[in-house]
């Protein structure tokens, strides 16, 4: 009976660190350039010693991202940029690290700081990219940063730098828990002239709410059958201890 015990207990214990993936996935159904985490539970042995495993235990795993690319939503605002195809764009993350995103809802801080939506620095040829004050500002397809200066006329666009954009391979990304991809290595990716962006569109995220939905309901039916097989367990356990006292 300890062997059922345990493995109710792993399998709900489990159940709910699954519960967890997908309400965050769920969380950010609506967050530009989100990528959905995939979620996974297998039986694996427990190994002690010489001899052949007779335990078991639940286990729930992330096993990738979902890398499948977003809707593109129209904005008109000439400070968003939506990645084509693939690629990424590449910020400071708060550690100082640099970490590579899709949302491209950008905005310029009180300085002059290109920054991300949720404050992050972007990147440009030589770091941090600052813009000067200007009247107008235009990012081409390749990322390049055009600035109409203040007090000139409007045939004079001034490049000021360009977005790092970076394509590499998604086998060699994982995801952080600050929400933004890095390398598994560590280090930094290089550029790609190949990966372009459109100005005045936003990608949505991938995430389904409805397929997230379902699975947190088929996760709570689940959870509620493993405890319902521990009190199963524990009146077992409690009938057979009152046969021995009988007999």
């Amino acid at each position: 009976m300890d062997k059922a015990l345990y493995i109710a207990m792993t399998g709900a214990k489990h159940n709910m660190q699954a519960q967890t993936s997908h309400a965050n996935n769920l969380a950010n159904a609506n967050t530009h350039g989100f990528r959905a985490d995939f979620a996974q539970a297998r039986s694996m042995p427990v190994y002690y010693g010489d001899g052949h495993p007779t335990r078991a235990y639940a286990l729930t795993e992330r096993p990738a991202t979902d890398f499948s690319a977003g809707a593109m939503i129209q904005t008109g605002n000439e400070l968003d940029v939506a990645v084509e195809g693939q690629g990424f764009i590449a910020v400071q993350a708060a550690d100082g690290s640099e970490a590579y995103t899709r949302a491209g809802n950008l905005n310029i801080d009180s300085v002059g700081i290109l920054r991300t939506g949720n404050g992050l620095p972007v990147l440009g040829n030589g770091g941090p990219i600052a813009v000067p004050a200007q009247q107008k500002i235009e990012i081409a397809i390749d990322g390049t940063l055009s600035v109409l200066v203040k007090g000139q006329g409007p045939e004079v666009l001034a490049e000021v730098d360009r977005l790092r954009l970076v394509n590499p391979d998604l086998a060699d990304l994982e995801k952080s828990e600050d929400g933004l991809l890095r390398l598994r290595e560590g280090g930094e990716a290089a550029p790609d002239a190949e990966v372009s962006v459109l100005s005045g569109f936003l990608e949505s995220s991938n995430v389904n709410p409805i397929h997230e939905f379902t699975s947190m309901l088929g996760l709570s039916r689940q959870y509620e059958t493993q405890v319902k097989l521990m009190q199963t367990v524990k009146e077992n356990s409690e009938a057979s201890a009152r046969l021995l006292q009988v007999s």
